[in-house]
């Protein structure tokens, strides 16, 4: 059970780290990427399994320093965190806008700008997370 930790906590950092790059990239350059929303799920959910990792081993009777458990934690928080700034951001590109009434080239020109701040959003989640995971990692080292 330890070893698949350390393998989920591996892909933690990984996948963070890539999300974190990717989606900085993509809100510097201004372009949106679908690839990166899927790399950005798949990093949310080996938080959710590394987490649910440790809750096992600390049932089991698995012991690590106190801090551990707080920085294994933590990422949870943040990614739902992430997730209520980007529904705010959302609601705060949209407010005051008759969506439906506006000319083709503001519509999408709004929809980009919500996709990039979105993505801004979810890149510093994620890099801020991996900072969290990797100082977990370093607790046990």
């Amino acid at each position: 059970m330890e070893t698949l930790h350390l393998i989920v906590g591996i892909a933690v950092l990984a996948s963070n780290l890539a999300a974190g790059a990717w989606g900085g990239a993509c809100w510097y350059m201004r372009r949106p990427s679908v690839p990166f929303w899927y790399l950005l799920r798949f990093a949310q959910v080996t938080v959710v399994l590394q987490v649910a990792l440790g809750g096992i081993l600390l049932l089991l009777g698995d012991v690590a320093a106190d801090l551990h458990y707080l920085y294994g934690v933590l990422p949870v928080v943040v990614s739902l965190l992430a997730e209520g700034a980007r529904s705010v951001a959302n609601q705060h590109e949209m407010e005051g806008l008759d969506f439906e009434a506006l000319p083709r080239e503001r519509k999408a020109a709004v929809v980009a700008a919500i996709v990039r701040r979105e993505t801004g959003i979810m890149a510093v989640g994620s890099l801020v997370i991996f900072g969290l995971a990797l100082r977990a990692a370093l607790l046990q080292i």
